[in-house]
């Protein structure tokens, strides 16, 4: 706070490396619901790690009574925050629905939010409840959980909740999600379309012991509440391409009783609890009668060994969805074979010296697999003749 009272626009911060202790004294803002420990208002500001140091802000003694913690609320636009940790946040609300969070987007445009780390609190990580064209870049958020039956199920990796069909532009890539007591990465009621490109969710649902808390799946790609509540307007198709879902307590991929469907292109689900693939819609005529999924447009997805053989469920035919060239309706057998490596500890290695995700092995095809180049071209690069299947293209 006394940086962006010092700087102007067009200004950077460099923060230097150690852990940065806060306590509740460093509150700068409470509303009736909410403790604010770091207010960004300022515009175009940048906050970023200085050289090849790591900051770390812990907020494990930030304990504001009967109030939801914050620890980055930004409202301003233009800003960037880039390669430093935020651990432990705290809830102090118990007995009600409540949830803390990390970093909070409230009415901030044109931000960037780049090589951070969210962990060992329990907050979610990322959280946007208005504002367009923000991007998450190479972000990690893990072992983060609620204190009780209350919190459990609020604790996501990330939320992108745009309250209008006008925030567009909210994307997050090369991140991942894991270990989160709720969902790895959450769209419901978000009004605009959010792009999920290239992120990683897996074990979501668990707390760090493993112990089943919400409902935790992968990504959970929109809907309304499936309640009879009013529908936005335009009901927006969110993209959700490349990604890959792991072992999470519910579904790898959920359409969350969206309307009208959502854009599925080459992800990978593997070993989810409750179907790789659960696309489950409701009828737009009352946003309350479940149906198998209808209007989804799903393109050179993948999925192997889902639990109790859940691959695909809750998804209408032919007629109701333009559903070509995915494994579940493609002539392609899928088994351990057709992977260089199922080993699950490789999702959770250190990030490249860049922030970039780990190079790994994991979910990665095989040369002799019938999966290579049997996609279709949709416009995005690719090797060989055709698209492989899934969220990894096979390079020699």
């Amino acid at each position: 706070m006394a940086a962006q009272t010092a700087a102007s626009e067009g200004d950077t911060v460099y923060i230097k490396g150690g852990t940065y202790e806060l306590s509740t004294d460093d509150i700068s803002k409470e509303t009736s619901v909410r403790a604010i420990v770091n207010n960004i208002t300022k515009d175009g500001i940048n906050y970023i790690a200085y050289g090849d140091e790591r900051p770390v802000f812990d907020f494990t003694d930030v304990l504001p009574e009967g109030l939801r913690v914050i620890g980055f609320m930004v409202s301003a636009d233009n800003c960037t925050f880039n390669g430093f940790d935020v651990v432990g946040i705290q809830i102090t609300v118990t007995g009600k629905l409540t949830q803390s969070t990390a970093f909070r987007v409230q009415d901030g445009n044109n931000n960037t939010f780049e090589n951070l780390s969210v962990h060992d609190g329990h907050a979610i990580g990322w959280y946007l409840t208005s504002g367009s064209n923000n991007v998450v870049n190479n972000m990690d958020v893990y072992n983060n959980s609620g204190i009780d039956s209350y919190s459990y199920g609020n604790i996501d990796g990330f939320g992108v909740h745009p309250s209008d069909s006008s925030q567009t532009g909210n994307v997050i890539r090369n991140s991942r999600a894991w270990l989160n007591t709720d969902d790895g990465f959450d769209l419901i009621s978000a009004k605009a379309v959010v792009t999920l490109e290239n992120n990683w969710s897996f074990y979501n649902g668990y707390d760090a012991n493993f112990v089943k808390r919400g409902d935790g799946n992968g990504f959970k790609a929109g809907g309304f509440g499936s309640n009879g509540s009013e529908l936005p307007s335009v009901i927006p198709k969110h993209i959700i391409k490349y990604n890959l879902a792991v072992a999470n307590r519910a579904a790898g991929f959920y359409a969350n009783h969206h309307v009208d469907g959502q854009i599925w292109i080459g992800n990978t689900a593997i070993a989810n609890n409750n179907g790789n693939y659960n696309m489950l819609s409701t009828l737009a005529s009352d946003n309350d009668t479940d149906v198998d999924g209808y209007g989804h447009y799903m393109r050179n997805n993948l999925g192997f060994n889902g639990n109790n053989d859940k691959e695909v469920i809750n998804l209408g035919d032919e007629t109701e969805n333009d559903i070509a060239y995915n494994y579940f309706n493609l002539d392609v057998s899928v088994d351990k074979n057709d992977f260089v490596s199922l080993d699950e500890d490789e999702l959770m290695e250190e990030r490249q010296d860049d922030g970039s995700l780990p190079d790994i092995e994991y979910a990665h095809l095989t040369s002799s697999s019938d999966l290579i180049d049997a996609g279709i071209d949709i416009g995005d690069d690719y090797q060989g003749t055709a698209p492989d299947l899934g969220a990894f293209e096979y390079d020699e």
